[in-house]
């Protein structure tokens, strides 16, 4: 029978943690090493709610993309959310990984997933840095041609952008350019916009985007699309759950069903 152990080692496969950024703090976070492991839950993030899901669902285990526990932490109280949710982990016997900048960087991971979903072909990395394994280039962003459908305005991409992440609403910026060669980041990469224009983009997806980049980008002469820090990062939580479920098979392996876009728009 798997142990949390035995899926974080899987999960170091997928997504090595030494990839991880130097501010990042990506691992396994909570939890015992050697409790066994028969039910997981896959979710962008570790909320309260996301946390009460698991106990209903019977969830030994959590693996998520953004770390529960980013920031050094003092105290472990429930007087601060981040405090409930770890106190609430650790009552129930739940344990948590969570695989953050080394699942964006990593070949396969939140890029690469963004990627696809959005139809580009022909990839490269935006922002190398380093070599997994394998010798293949890893790094944050990707920047790639549109299978079918180049030429088209930046009206129509951003609503094809929205409609293929299922996001709620997107801002973005029409450079009167026609949409052939893309650039994409996963959550916030808006200061990537001056490596999508070194690589000849004409569009640039991501999020969380200042409205000093949506003027730059328009002086660059770049479409860019804000679709959200969730469906721009989300795409990647069906993937990890698949490849989970073929590395342990005698596990079953879930997708939050409660976690969703935190954003609503008017």
């Amino acid at each position: 029978m798997a142990t949390v152990k035995d899926v974080y080692a899987a999960v170091n496969q997928i997504a090595p943690f030494a990839a991880q950024m130097d501010f990042d703090n990506a691992g396994f976070l909570v939890g015992r090493g050697e409790q066994q492991v028969t039910r997981l839950l896959v979710s962008l993030d570790i909320t309260e709610e996301v946390v009460w899901e698991a106990v209903e669902r019977g969830v030994e285990l959590i693996v998520s993309h953004h770390p529960i526990i980013f920031h050094p932490a003092r105290s472990i109280t429930d007087e601060t959310s981040v405090g409930r949710i770890v106190l609430a982990l650790a009552e129930r016997g739940i344990a948590a990984i969570c695989a953050h900048t080394n699942l964006d960087a990593s070949v396969g991971g939140v890029n690469d997933a963004l990627a696809d979903a959005l139809s580009l072909t022909e990839c490269t990395v935006l922002e190398p840095s380093g070599t997994d394994r394998a010798g293949a280039v890893i790094g944050i962003g990707r920047a790639g041609v549109l299978r079918t459908g180049t030429g088209m305005d930046a009206a129509t991409y951003a609503a094809q952008v929205k409609k293929a992440l299922g996001a709620n609403g997107v801002r973005y910026v029409d450079a009167g350019r026609p949409v052939c060669r893309v650039a994409v980041g996963g959550g916030a990469c808006g200061d990537m916009l001056s490596l999508a224009c070194k690589l000849g983009c004409d569009t640039f997806v991501t999020a969380d985007v200042k409205y000093n980049i949506f003027l730059d980008a328009k002086a660059e002469g770049v479409n860019l699309i804000d679709a959200g820090h969730f469906p721009t990062e989300n795409v990647i939580c069906p993937i990890l759950a698949q490849k989970l479920r073929n590395i342990f098979p005698g596990v079953e392996v879930m997708l939050s069903q409660r976690h969703k876009e935190v954003f609503s728009y008017l």
